[in-house]
């Protein structure tokens, strides 16, 4: 024995902290905030802070919009609750049971109180997809052969086609649309950002107010999982409850600031134009087109020969 590890077998899974698409999005957004924040001192004056606070505002709403897409917290639910442990066992256990449902599946997640129960570590955190390119019901056969503890498949259960709760179809449906929506939005935020920069700026307003938009409509999109009422997960005494998690929340903070950063860019381009341009650095341009020469020099032997 190796610290309690049989040599020459396989260790029990360890429970994921992150999803490694997630760290990827976070990390590239992270390096081109870090690139721009190298070349923060080359602008002079007030545009600095004008500057910083546009590119930050822009990358952090970009961010958002792609990271919930794989975030697994639009709905959340925790019990906590004393439930048997393994099939054909009647060992009982004190764990916390989550809930965690996003729009490509569900990750269930069980911890012991205290984690070392039994003679094992109970600590698990199961995904099982339900996006078009995966089968969920193959996935919780899967689950069922490799003999995961009864609450996660108990859970689990709830979600696939055959389950008396008929909530698959509904949730599959409804995180596709989202999704589908959330990636059009990123795409007009793209559009946003170019139209600022050429500079169209009471285009740009406008298509802020697209990606907002479309935004709310994922997030409705998602809300019509509530048409269908969901089953109760008893767990042993405790029923665990699901709610909308911090993912639905923050993409509805998403949205509403494209709509009030939207409104506020059309609104001064056609009430104060001046401090627009101000804002976006382009009132020293104007000033320059239109600055009259300070001093002419002339060439008085061109005037005197009558040239």
């Amino acid at each position: 024995l190796f610290d309690g590890v049989y040599p020459f077998y396989p260790q029990q899974r360890k429970a994921a902290g992150f999803d490694i698409s997630t760290i990827i999005v976070i990390v590239v957004f992270l390096t081109l905030a870090c690139s721009f924040l190298l070349i923060i001192p080359g602008i002079r004056g007030r545009a600095r802070l004008y500057w910083t606070f546009r590119v930050l505002l822009s990358l952090f709403v970009g961010v958002v919009i792609v990271v919930v897409q794989f975030t697994g917290d639009w709905e959340t639910g925790w019990v906590q609750a004393n439930t048997s442990y393994k099939s054909f066992s009647s060992a009982v256990v004190n764990a916390d049971i989550g809930l965690h449902i996003g729009l490509e599946g569900v990750n269930i997640t069980l911890k012991g109180n205290p984690l070392n129960q039994i003679n094992e570590t109970i600590n698990y955190n199961e995904h099982f997809s339900w996006s078009f390119d995966a089968n969920y019901d193959r996935s919780y056969s899967e689950g069922l052969q490799k003999g995961l503890p009864s609450p996660i498949l108990y859970v689990a259960e709830k979600f696939t086609t055959q389950s008396p709760c008929a909530v698959h179809r509904q949730y599959r449906i409804s995180g596709h649309y989202a999704s589908a929506t959330l990636w059009v939005a990123f795409c007009t935020w793209i559009i946003s950002n170019i139209l600022f920069s050429m500079p169209a700026l009471v285009y740009g307003g406008y298509m802020l107010l697209v990606t907002g938009a479309f935004v709310i409509f994922s997030l409705l999109s998602f809300s019509t999982v509530r048409n269908i009422p969901m089953c109760l997960i008893q767990i042993g005494s405790a029923t665990l409850h699901v709610a909308y998690g911090g993912s639905f929340w923050l993409t509805l903070v998403i949205g509403l600031l494209c709509f009030v950063a939207g409104i506020t860019v059309v609104a001064l381009h056609y009430l104060n134009l001046d401090l627009l341009k101000t804002f976006f650095d382009l009132r020293e341009d104007k000033a320059e087109e239109y600055q009259e020469m300070a001093e002419v020099f002339v060439n008085h032997h061109f005037v005197n020969e009558g040239l």
